[in-house]
């Protein structure tokens, strides 16, 4: 049997990336797995994927920065399989980060807005939605992906940064106030993953640059972050809540000149 044997869970952003690598392994896990995003038709194909594997899946449309929307998802997920016990808010606005999140003087108040919109609010409207559902269930686990953008300064994507900062403290919030109705609530922050989105906004250089300040000998894989949401869920974590998991190779673990003393 697997970790997650007959729970229900909701993986967002889940069409690609970080989210599909999740989704998939929460699958193979034995959980029922409504896979949610914007991109229908990507959600759609990796609900297929998991089906062929023999694991049980249903795509669903959903917009973070939409109420209505994100609040029917997780009605969708108890119409389809009865409950939900497990909540992996990984949608972002990753379109806003790439392209439109200026330096602060710079910045854009629409942009910001718009990211806290649906990185943080959508983040807090899932959890609104899914809370009372796990509790009825005996409790639940909600896993919020942060970033290590989240902890320190950059050179680019403040607005990002400070969206992923404040989960963090959502995270705790939620854990302190449902705790003892058996609802964990648990974030995880990756570093650089190798992903279609980290690919297209970071050429050779920059993550020639990213591998070298990392203590692992390779860049994060989306796989990696999957491996941690399968822990963070599963009874394994039974004594884990209001703590942030760094998923990072150990970009953040280190003194900031460690890859020079290295290379010197």
């Amino acid at each position: 049997m697997g970790r997650l044997e007959e729970k229900v869970a909701v993986v967002t952003g889940a069409a690609s990336g970080i989210g599909a690598a999740t989704a998939r392994r929460v699958a193979a896990e034995g959980a029922h797995t409504v896979v949610a995003d914007l991109n229908l038709d990507g959600a759609k194909a990796v609900t297929e994927e998991i089906r062929e594997a023999g694991g049980s899946a249903t795509a669903v449309l959903v917009d973070l920065g939409d109420i209505e929307s994100v609040r029917a998802m997780v009605d969708a997920a108890v119409e389809a399989y009865g409950g939900l016990d497990i909540l992996h808010n990984n949608a972002a606005a990753t379109h806003l980060a790439a392209h439109q999140d200026l330096a602060v003087v710079e910045a854009d108040p629409a942009v910001w807005d718009d990211t806290m919109r649906i990185n943080l609010r959508g983040t807090m409207v899932a959890i609104q939605a899914a809370v009372a559902h796990m509790i009825a269930r005996g409790g639940g686990s909600v896993i919020n992906t942060s970033s290590t953008s989240g902890v320190a300064g950059d050179l680019r994507n403040p607005a990002y940064g400070a969206s992923k900062a404040a989960i963090i403290n959502l995270t705790q919030y939620v854990a302190t106030q449902y705790g003892k109705q058996g609802v964990r609530c648990n974030a995880i922050a990756p570093g650089f993953i190798v992903t279609p989105v980290s690919t297209g906004s970071a050429h050779g250089a920059i993550r020639e640059a990213m591998l070298r300040h990392h203590l692992t000998p390779r860049l994060g894989q989306p796989e990696d972050v999957a491996a941690a949401v399968v822990f963070l869920a599963s009874d394994e974590a039974a004594f884990v809540t209001g703590h942030t998991l760094y998923v990072d190779g150990g970009l953040s673990a280190h003194q900031p000149y460690v890859a020079d003393l290295r290379d010197a």
